[in-house]
């Protein structure tokens, strides 16, 4: 199958590649002149405009995009719009709001374009090890794109699905990503309290790595915490700052909305919040307190 890939960042470039290497066509475009030749630099064809590069397709066209949810994303549609006919179909593979997923599906919909959201989770190993695609969207567009999806995944039959109508495919990511962090959360306090026993647990990465095998908490996420812990057991010249890209946010909000106790994905996002206040007010006003209320020294910085 031929197909077009949009944003030629890391997962964009691996994704190409990986497809490629399923036996299809593909044609990247990227801004970003130094992307475009990465990707014609592993072999595969690129174009230096969206206008070339949609004239480079055979219609029905299938266009995968990879870039930046939010404005990137609407830029993107908005320049597509014009260029596509009715029967293509075009993908968001990125980490989009599953609302704006459902708006743009409807109004390309009204065009004859397909649209589909397709949650990816994989990350940068996803080219070795293969990505799980949660697709939504119309279910003849996703049984026509089935073939990129097959060679995407892991095998052609697992690590993929059609799991819903439009927004579904974001909004099973969404959830996806408020689970990580909690997983993320409980691993990071565990391995805190480890250390703070190094007199009976000195080797914090063995234990992580005895973990691994047969443990109830073995997971692909465990894999990653014990290759770092090896690497650098210390964790030195990391700072303790956390970013989030927000589908946790989203995760709480919906959580929120839909009267769902969500406790520990919420304080996954309030410690990574946290993990950003150098110098917090908050700490400082309590320690005022406490000192006001109960005569209590105040340590001074």
């Amino acid at each position: 199958m031929q197909v077009a890939m949009i944003g030629l960042g890391r997962m964009g470039a691996n994704m190409a590649q990986r497809l490629q290497r399923g036996g299809h066509a593909v044609v990247g475009y990227d801004p970003s002149p130094g992307a475009r030749e990465g990707l014609a630099g592993m072999g595969i064809g690129t174009a230096d405009s969206l206008e070339a590069l949609v004239a480079a397709l055979a219609v029905p066209r299938a266009l995968w995009m990879m870039v930046p949810a939010g404005e990137p994303v609407e830029a993107t549609i908005a320049a597509l719009q014009p260029l596509l006919s009715a029967g293509d179909v075009l993908v968001d593979g990125g980490n989009s709001n599953y609302l704006d997923s459902q708006r743009r599906a409807a109004a390309l919909q009204a065009l004859g374009i397909g649209y589909l959201d397709v949650g990816t989770s994989g990350g940068v190993w996803g080219l070795a090890e293969g990505y799980s695609l949660m697709v939504g969207g119309d279910v003849e567009a996703a049984a026509r794109l089935s073939p990129l999806f097959e060679a995407l995944a892991p095998t052609p039959t697992t690590g993929w699905a059609h799991v819903g109508p439009s927004g579904a495919g974001h909004y099973a990511k969404m959830i996806h990503n408020g689970i990580e962090y909690g997983m993320m959360q409980a691993y990071a306090e565990g391995f805190a309290i480890l250390e703070r026993r190094q007199d009976l647990i000195p080797d914090l990465a063995g234990l992580a790595e005895l973990w691994r095998h047969g443990s109830v908490v073995r997971s692909w996420l465990l894999d990653l915490t014990a290759g770092a812990l090896k690497d650098n057991p210390g964790l030195e010249g990391i700072a303790p700052w956390v970013p989030d890209s927000g589908e946790g946010r989203w995760t709480v909000a919906e959580a929120i909305a839909l009267d769902v106790p969500a406790p520990v994905i919420t304080q996954s996002l309030i410690e990574r919040l946290r993990s950003r206040q150098d110098n917090a007010y908050a700490d400082r006003l309590l320690a005022a307190m406490r000192g006001a209320s109960g005569g209590h020294g105040v340590k001074r910085g």
